[in-house]
């Protein structure tokens, strides 16, 4: 029972704030495909490198962000063996 419980709390830990991180991810992938398209395709403006980097340092920000808010949770919900 205690394993269970244990297993059981560390994927709600997982789960919390899988969105935000879902969309860090998303954020920096889109804004890769900003700076290569802004480099080597034609008929791109060279200003889209720029705002593909903005989006990276957003997306790196909302990983920091569900970073804090799941050690936020795990400080607020500690694990109880008993419960």
């Amino acid at each position: 029972m205690n394993d269970e419980a244990r297993r059981a709390y560390v994927a709600s830990v997982r789960a919390h704030a899988r969105g935000l991180q879902t969309a860090g991810f998303v954020g920096c992938l889109v804004g890769v495909l900003l700076m290569l398209s802004g480099h080597y395709v034609r008929g791109v403006p060279h200003w889209m490198v720029y705002v593909g980097l903005v989006i990276i340092l957003v997306g790196w920000a909302l990983f920091a962000f569900a970073i804090v808010r799941r050690s936020a949770y795990v400080r607020s919900h500690p694990f109880d063996p008993d419960h």
